[in-house]
């Protein structure tokens, strides 16, 4: 283990096919290939705290969290769900593309996102918003995540998809060193083909178009984890994490446990 690299995670949302068949089977494996945390996304094997015991028996911290935003109806359940995790992130995984076809349609989802950050900064937790390939796209002589970045509060972080920035046209180590610390979160992800592709099967990390390294580089030391998402795969799913976890560890880019 590496004090100068940042932990990896696994999104469960990549292993979601396995985790639906036996729960608790498919931790034990994310957690024996050496990972140091996962990030939930919706699934739990019963309850929260239920897969919290398993997670802290196995030594695996949650990272974060993919949930709806903690306002109105979903409030105490959000809220509480977080808690009970451990986690301080609580991440939105999607806007729907046509949110991003104006400036003011994106203004309207930051205000949102700002209202959920109130909420949760009473309870010490943190809003966060991860990216797809239609936020990277010019909008003007912007684009959409640059005009989120000016109109969220600074509490609100961005776990950054690279694979999702380089789909949308711009270089992920790029804009990772761009948005510094207000991007604690990465998710690393690899496509083959000479390029990230939205509907073509992801790969192993190391084993397609990305420069994995150099977008970990250009974090500067501000990740704060690692995120391995695969959300679909031609080759066997847990095998590519497997393999995904190994290369960021032999390339001395993240550590595990």
């Amino acid at each position: 283990m590496s004090a100068t690299t940042a932990p990896i995670a696994v999104q469960l949302y990549s292993v979601r096919d396995a985790l639906q068949q036996d729960f608790g089977g498919t931790i034990h494996k994310i957690a024996a290939m050496g990972y140091a945390g996962v990030e939930t996304a919706g699934v739990f094997g019963g309850t929260p705290s239920d897969a919290t015991k398993l997670f802290s028996t196995l030594g695996l911290k949650v990272c974060s969290m993919h949930s709806a935003l903690p306002l109105s109806d979903a409030r105490n359940e959000v809220i509480e769900t977080a808690q009970a995790l451990g986690t301080s992130y609580i991440v939105l995984p999607w806007l729907p593309p046509e949110q991003f076809a104006s400036v003011d349609l994106i203004k309207q989802s930051c205000e949102r996102l700002n209202e959920a950050s109130t909420v949760a900064q009473q309870y010490g937790l943190t809003i966060g918003y991860h990216n797809h390939w239609f936020e990277p796209a010019p909008l003007g002589d912007s684009f959409g995540l640059e005009i989120m970045r000016q109109h969220l509060d600074p509490a609100v972080i961005f776990e950054l998809d690279t694979y999702w920035i380089k789909a949308g046209g711009k270089d992920p180590a790029a804009v990772v060193k761009d948005f510094g610390t207000r991007a604690p979160l990465l998710h690393m992800k690899d496509g083959p083909g000479g390029s990230a592709v939205p509907g073509q099967p992801m790969v192993a990390l190391g084993e397609g178009a990305l420069d994995i390294p150099a977008i970990v580089n250009a974090s500067g030391g501000n990740a704060q984890w690692l995120i391995v998402e695969l959300d679909q795969c031609a080759t066997d799913m847990l095998e590519a994490v497997e393999k995904s976890y190994q290369y960021l560890v032999n390339k001395e880019l993240g550590h595990g446990r």
